[in-house]
């Protein structure tokens, strides 16, 4: 007797695994078919990928929102995956892959665009920046948006053939993304605010990749490219895993400072600090008694304690 699910469960499966396989294994339990149990396995790790990545990187948001802090975040490696995620998206939608193969970033691209423009509000102000002058990331902010925007509209109207090669330009993207956050937890010995729920995510979630993109859409350039991701993805790991809890006190007293610096009231304190005043004390004026008999001990008063501060 074949099994039936009630109808909205039905549709989600059909929706998910096609009415081929969903007969095949559900109604007729064949757990011979292996093409039909390949393709919605499949199927079940894309969705799972999917949903991972609408929430991987919100702990990462979370910790930068509660530190008020970035440090131990590359700008330049956000930015370079970022770009890499809007490709991969841009790509896979305008040549109809499924979207349990790419929804994820989507997501991600979302995220990481919203962590961008935190790093660019909490960077800390450079040695080179006047402490008189408070840093101002308005501009910035404002410029990074405009470029955003820019770069989506310019991804989802580019020639077929452009954004194919943009796609292979997301492997040395890849490369390169990662690099400058691999190189700044080095010379650091510390992760900073890096997410480790962000890491481990993202190594699954290229791990799952490969396997789907394998079953659903066989594309050798994706394909590359989540293969890279994975093992640069491990070498972050690696060193989360190295570095866990080195840093932690050194990086508050650097995010107090920045804090301080970057203040208005912090500022005009600094600025006063290098500023010199001229002080001048009057002497106090001697009794007749005093002017009489140690004239020449007032002068000598009023010369010691007239003196000029810094």
């Amino acid at each position: 007797m074949p099994l039936t699910l009630p109808w909205p469960f039905k549709d989600i499966a059909i929706s998910i695994i096609g009415e081929k396989c969903y007969v095949s294994l559900v109604e007729n339990l064949n757990i011979e078919d292996v093409d039909c149990i390949k393709y919605s396995l499949s199927k079940g790790i894309g969705v799972g990928v999917v949903v991972g990545g609408s929430i991987m990187k919100v702990p990462q948001l979370l910790l930068i929102l509660r530190a008020q802090s970035a440090r131990g975040l590359s700008l330049a490696a956000y930015v370079l995956e970022t770009f890499s995620y809007g490709i991969s998206l841009a790509y896979s939608s305008r040549n109809g892959f499924p979207f349990s193969t790419y929804g994820e970033n989507l997501f991600l691209t979302i995220q990481n665009v919203f962590i961008t423009f935190l790093i660019i509000l909490y960077n800390p102000p450079t040695s080179s920046r006047p402490l008189s002058t408070p840093p101002n990331p308005t501009g910035r902010l404002l410029a990074a948006i405009l470029v955003t925007l820019a770069t989506g509209f310019g991804l989802f109207t580019a020639h077929p053939s452009a954004l194919a090669a943009a796609q292979l330009c997301t492997l040395p993207l890849s490369l390169f993304s990662k690099l400058p956050q691999i190189v700044q937890n080095h010379r650091a010995r510390s992760t900073g605010q890096l997410s480790a729920f962000a890491v481990i995510c993202q190594i699954g979630g290229c791990a799952a990749r490969l396997f789907t993109t394998a079953q659903e859409v066989n594309d050798p350039l994706v394909a590359a490219g989540f293969a890279l991701a994975l093992m640069l993805n491990l070498v972050v790991g690696a060193q989360m895993y190295a570095y866990w809890g080195k840093g932690v006190a050194v990086g508050h007293e650097i995010d107090a400072k920045a804090r301080y610096e970057s203040s208005p009231l912090g500022g005009k304190q600094a600025n006063y600090g290098q500023e010199k005043v001229d002080v001048v004390v009057q002497p106090q004026s001697p009794s007749p008694h005093q002017a009489v008999h140690q004239p020449s001990q007032s002068a000598a008063y009023g010369r010691k304690w007239a003196r000029k501060v810094d």
